[in-house]
């Protein structure tokens, strides 16, 4: 079932991305130290809603599968969590904040 762009949009944010202007609406994770990461997906500008086959293209770029970026989105995977996932396939250094 496809979901709104801006609550997927909107719970990236919420989940430590950044958004990063231009032709696309670039999200950049940046980890719980601060620091930028390179796990990014991207949005593109006035779409309404983003279908199935591109949740879980987007779930790839962020090193996950659909169901936990579906999750992630829904705030039922904490950002904690998630770092964590990142940290262990060595994708965000660990920092102070573990």
């Amino acid at each position: 079932m496809p979901s709104k762009q801006t609550d997927i949009e909107r719970g990236l944010k919420n989940k430590g991305f950044l958004l990063a202007e231009s032709h696309h609406h670039y999200f950049i994770y940046h980890s719980i130290a601060g620091k930028k990461t390179t796990v990014k997906t991207k949005t593109s500008h006035g779409q309404r809603e983003i279908s199935d086959d591109l949740i879980a293209k987007m779930a790839q770029q962020v090193k996950i599968n659909r169901s936990e970026f579906l999750n992630l989105i829904e705030c039922s995977l904490s950002r904690q969590a998630y770092e964590n996932r990142l940290i262990s396939m060595g994708l965000v250094a660990a920092g102070n904040n573990q």
